[in-house]
């Protein structure tokens, strides 16, 4: 894949921790060896997904994981690394920044990279809703975090990602997406209740072998 990031279409910015860090909440349901193999099983239907949604452009993943990094750049993404090193909000404005330099008007959204059920015409919804807005958000399962963080071309990302997302970047001036039928766009997986949920929608076929391999039911 080239590294000029496509000015057509919305560009994304996916963060991934490095996957021994990954998903620590998952330990109890999967266990601690599965870990990392679920997180990156996420990430790759979350990616794949991604690049399959007609309304993107290209995305951008960032990580310092090499393993994670040659797998998804595998499957068409762009990989840089996390070079600020100061958590996830450096990370995607690292993300964002990296984008506009080789396409200073494309429209830049965040994704979280634990979506495993993502549908491509679900958050082809979800990027439609946002064209409208200089600034917006969609809200997580749960109503308290955030899964996708957009901003019109020439408007900065200014992500406030952690805990009761939802409620910071409201205060900071995005539109909140009140979309219905968007289910796989909000359900992102920290948890063993979570992951059920996420295999209840249907999930992706990298993180459904590993459903097997992890007795999770």
């Amino acid at each position: 894949m080239s590294e000029t990031v496509l000015e057509s279409g919305w560009a994304l910015v996916v963060p991934l921790k490095p996957l021994w860090l990954a998903k620590s909440r998952l330990a109890v349901a999967a266990g601690d060896a599965a870990r990392p193999s679920l997180a990156l099983a996420f990430a790759e239907d979350t990616v794949a997904a991604a690049l399959a949604c007609e309304a993107v452009g290209s995305v951008v993943v960032v990580t310092d994981d090499p393993v994670a990094g040659s797998r998804l750049a595998g499957l068409g993404a762009r990989v840089v690394p996390d070079a600020p090193g100061r958590g996830l909000n450096p990370a995607l404005a690292h993300g964002a920044a990296t984008i506009r330099r080789g396409a200073p008007g494309a429209a830049v959204a965040t994704l979280n990279a634990d979506l495993p059920a993502l549908r491509p015409a679900e958050l082809g919804r979800v990027l439609a809703a946002a064209g409208g807005h200089a600034r917006s958000f969609l809200a997580d399962a749960a109503g308290v975090g955030t899964t996708v963080l957009a901003a019109s071309p020439g408007v900065a990302l200014n992500p406030a990602f952690g805990g009761a997302s939802r409620a910071r970047h409201r205060d900071s001036g995005a539109v909140e997406l009140d979309l219905a039928g968007v289910d796989s766009v909000r359900r992102d997986v920290d948890t063993g209740e979570d992951l059920r949920a996420a295999l209840a929608l249907g999930v992706g076929p990298r993180t459904a072998t590993l459903q097997n391999v992890c007795n999770v039911t």
